[in-house]
């Protein structure tokens, strides 16, 4: 992750993405120089515009009065306008909320900005145009991201896709989470259905007693599933949602699996097309430990794709890797003897561990103090050329 910092950095360079920080550097500038303004109405700031020489300005999807374009673009400043014929903003300067995703369902799920989102997704044909678009709009919500996970120690849940709302599995999850957030940690999953909907859920519910949590889950039941009609199951979660609490989690879901619907329980939400990028920007944040839930390939491929940068860190920049459930990791699905193997001598070995309960897990995460770098070592990952 990149670091998001508005004072001025090697080579002058400022990201601006709120009125407020552009009115703060142009009441005391001249030149906007390094500039890089970001998703921002500035149609009524043509006066301070009018004041600032543009030369080595990057404005990206943001309007500007007509007047102030145009002479900006002569003082040599780049303009980006939004890319034409996309149902999204590439330019985004904030993450996404449950709402923001699912807006216009009352007309059936087909009409809603992520399900619209997805299907140009699976529709464009390789227009470098659409390419930019995409890799523009993940850009930026790195940037958002970027700006949301400082100061916070974040725990990723990891687990199965399937796992149906009237499963054991599913309380479990979100049972995980809840203790996880009662002990300090923000929750960050894939944000889509089964266990991730769960560690949502677990997290937002952070206020409420166990029982009450386990009254929500009930609730959930009576709809266990998106097959059969996404609206349902997405207004039954909304109502949940309204009396569980707003404790604070992280979904970063993709577009890539945008047959599944995003779940209504994560408080912000960093939405990718590149999938390839969301995965690794899911482990990369969770700079306070992962904890992994039973699942299948894809769970697994979590399991050693955090190994992989936690067998390559160094002492003090490793965080923690539980696996849950002993039996399904040493038998069922036996990555827990390669996980030793991969990490036996490693400063890393001390960071894994095999459990069987929720308490055990959490006591595990909670027992680990991320270090001031952000986590035990930013994103406890070694550089590429020292992996071998």
């Amino acid at each position: 992750m990149r670091d998001f910092d508005q004072r001025p950095q090697h080579g002058r360079r400022l990201d601006i993405s709120t009125l407020a920080a552009f009115d703060r550097f142009a009441s005391r500038a001249t030149s906007m120089a390094g500039w890089r303004i970001q998703d921002l109405d500035l149609r009524e700031r043509g006066d301070a515009l009018a004041k600032l020489h543009g030369e080595g300005a990057l404005v990206m999807g943001s309007d500007l009065p007509a007047e102030a374009k145009e002479r900006l673009v002569r003082d040599g400043a780049l303009i980006f306008d939004d890319v034409p014929d996309t149902p999204f903003n590439a330019y985004r300067s904030s993450l996404y909320t449950p709402d923001d995703l699912v807006a216009g369902i009352e007309s059936g799920y087909p009409t809603t900005f992520d399900a619209r989102v997805y299907a140009w997704s699976r529709t464009r044909h390789h227009d470098v145009a659409d390419t930019l678009a995409a890799a523009l709009h993940d850009h930026s919500i790195d940037d958002a991201l970027a700006e949301w996970v400082q100061g916070k120690q974040i725990v990723g849940i990891m687990g199965g896709h399937a796992l149906r709302r009237d499963s054991d599995e599913y309380r479990q999850a979100a049972h995980l989470a809840h203790g996880l957030a009662r002990a300090g940690r923000i929750v960050a999953t894939g944000g889509g259905p089964g266990a991730m909907e769960a560690g949502n859920l677990g997290a937002r519910a952070v206020a409420l007693s166990p029982e009450q949590l386990d009254t929500a889950i009930d609730e959930l039941a009576a709809v266990p599933s998106f097959h059969g009609s996404i609206p349902h199951w997405i207004e039954s979660a909304r109502a949940v949602a309204t009396r569980v609490g707003d404790g604070v989690s992280l979904g970063i879901p993709t577009w890539h699996y945008g047959h599944e619907p995003p779940n209504s329980f994560a408080t912000s939400i960093a939405k990718y097309f590149q999938n390839s990028v969301r995965e690794d920007i899911l482990l990369r944040v969770a700079n306070a430990g992962i904890v992994v839930l039973p699942g299948g390939g894809g769970t697994v491929q979590e399991v050693f794709q955090d190994a992989c940068e936690n067998s390559y860190a160094d002492e003090g920049a490793w965080a923690p890797l539980v696996l849950l459930g002993e039996r399904f990791w040493s038998e069922t699905m036996p990555a827990w003897p390669l996980l030793q193997a991969v990490m036996r001598g490693k400063p890393g070995e001390a960071g894994i561990a095999l459990v069987d309960t929720v308490a055990d897990a959490v006591a595990k995460i909670a027992a680990f103090e991320p270090d001031e770098r952000g986590g035990a070592g930013g994103l406890h990952a070694a550089a590429p050329e020292d992996r071998r």
